[in-house]
């Protein structure tokens, strides 16, 4: 379904589903805006009124006055001496997330560009010509935008169809012809926070999609070690105010609703480990932190973060040169996010190592068939807390880099857009834990001694599995198998839980139980898919 900019700013639902290929559509509304913000630039040029970037240099050029000849040189320029990214190219996903948040914020109409300039964006995305953004020099916001907006003047590559050709041949084959930016629009194409506000919704996206499956994993790991349901106990739970624990203590009890193996277990122990018995704490905590940062991400995308703004009317046009493109406080909410995915994976790779150690689970050693011959998930627990390691290396708080840029003009820094780029690294790596548990969980069922029925979500998720890999033996490698449980948890949602919903505020509501579709996800990895930091497939 087509995605449209009105008057109303796109949220970041709405830019996670353009960088999955919907199309973006400008509105009349914002065609207006942007129309409107372009006569007060031409006022502020026509009356010489002092503007930053408009009429001076840039960084600690501010103060160097540029001619209105100079000013198609200075924004063409920009784009030339600010296109310095390093490093692999972002993925489509994240490349047209970019795009659609630039767009997204050139319609609050205050950033002056003509709206031909937005119009060549949005020809880009809707033809999915993609240009090619690498993915690290940036302690804010300005080489990706910059190889973003190459393209618009006919410089730059693109992927298009599996292939890489040259802004200039792209523009050709659309039928376009290389913009000549005028004043305010090379520094306008390469400010504000559309790198981080993009890269932002994405990561809510895939860290929304790792949360449900962090619930229905841990539910069958939980199972498989006769964890006490009292752990999730409504009344229990109630005494802790969090609406995210109470959401997954919700779901837990659904997907373990009917347990057999459970119902063995009832009084065995006090207590279950703290990996076991405090998922509801952690998964919940993590749910709140992804709420907090959801409000920020929708804030960010609703603010003007461009630098200068231009305001006013065309009698009385205004500037306002301060400090909005600088996205602190997005800044910490990715890396407050990504801390908290890390803290899910870490607990999962804890859980899988119960799964494995017979000292602990009452299973085989290590899920092996024939312990001595073959050493079953071992290795893959290996696998798990290497990934756990990486992802306390990534959770670093990149707002907390600092750094001095544009001879002392610019001596506070807060790594917007690498925190986001990070927090997408952790998303993915947790992705890879989570599967490598939910296939030890389903080789737990299978060597399971105890003769009594899974709950029956759970049993649906195990034969869902079993459909396309059978038992493990050490007759394969293990990987190719990592493989499809990786791209199962990453490409696509947990068949729902029956008996429970949310909406955006995390509340939780009753609804009737749904029939389970089977779970069927290709083995391929999408080519969209890469994400700096992370670990390859």
């Amino acid at each position: 379904m087509a995605i449209t900019r009105t008057q109303n700013p796109l949220d970041w639902r709405a830019i996670a589903s353009v960088a999955a290929g919907e199309p973006l559509i400008l509105g009349a509304d914002a065609q207006a805006n942007i129309r409107s913000a372009r006569v007060l630039v031409e006022q502020i040029v026509a009356r010489s009124i002092r503007a930053y970037g408009v009429n001076t240099g840039v960084g600690a050029l501010c103060d160097v006055i540029v001619s209105q000849d100079e000013q198609h040189d200075l924004s063409h320029n920009i784009l030339m001496s600010h296109a310095v990214g390093v490093g692999e190219p972002l993925g489509a996903d994240e490349t047209r997330a970019i795009m659609a948040a630039a767009i997204n914020n050139f319609a609050h109409g205050h950033s002056g560009v003509r709206l031909e300039v937005v119009e060549r964006l949005a020809a880009l995305l809707e033809a999915n010509c993609l240009p090619e953004v690498p993915a690290f020099g940036s302690v804010g916001y300005l080489s990706h935008m910059a190889h973003i907006a190459l393209v618009c003047v006919g410089a730059g590559h693109v992927r298009w169809n599996g292939e890489r050709v040259s802004g200039a041949q792209a523009l050709q084959r659309l039928g376009l012809q290389p913009l000549s930016l005028q004043a305010k629009e090379g520094l306008s194409l390469v400010n504000g926070t559309p790198c981080v506000t993009g890269l932002a919704a994405l990561a809510l996206h895939r860290a929304e999609r790792l949360l449900d499956w962090a619930d229905v994993v841990a539910a069958m790991s939980f199972e498989n070690l006769g964890g006490q349901i009292a752990a999730f106990d409504t009344r229990s739970l109630a005494f802790r105010v969090s609406p995210g624990l109470a959401h997954v203590g919700e779901r837990l009890r659904a997907a373990l609703a009917g347990s057999a193996l459970l119902e063995i277990s009832l009084g065995r122990r006090t207590q279950d480990p703290l990996s076991v018995r405090t998922i509801p704490h952690v998964h919940g905590a993590a749910r709140d932190t992804f709420a907090a940062t959801a409000e920020v991400v929708n804030r960010e995308l609703a603010s003007v973060t461009d630098n200068p703004i231009v305001a006013g009317t065309p009698e009385s046009p205004r500037v306002y040169s301060q400090a909005h493109a600088v996205g602190a406080s997005i800044a910490l909410a990715m890396d407050s996010l990504a801390t908290a995915i890390a803290q899910v994976a870490a607990m999962a790779e804890r859980r899988l190592d119960r799964l494995v150690n017979p000292l602990v689970s009452g299973l085989p050693a290590f899920l092996a068939h024939a312990c001595g011959t073959r050493s079953g998930f071992m290795i893959a627990q290996y696998t798990a807390a290497s990934l756990v390691a990486q992802n306390r290396r990534e959770a670093a708080p990149a707002s907390l880099d600092g750094g001095v840029t544009s001879g002392l003009q610019e001596d506070h820094l807060c790594h917007a857009t690498p925190a986001a780029l990070k927090a997408l690294a952790v998303i993915e790596n947790s992705n890879r834990i989570l599967g490598i548990e939910l296939l030890a969980a389903a080789q737990a069922y299978d060597l399971q001694p105890l003769d009594a029925a899974r709950a029956p979500y759970t049993d649906a998720i195990y034969a869902s599995v079993r459909a396309t890999l059978p038992t493990y033996r050490d007759d394969r490698p293990l990987s190719d198998d990592m493989t499809f449980a990786f791209r199962l948890v990453a490409d696509g949602a947990p068949p729902p839980l029956p008996g429970t919903a949310r909406d955006d505020t995390g509340t939780v509501s009753r609804e009737p139980a749904l029939d389970m579709p089977p779970i069927a996800r290709s083995t391929a990895a999408p080519a969209s898919r890469a994400v700096p930091g992370a670990v390859g497939v």
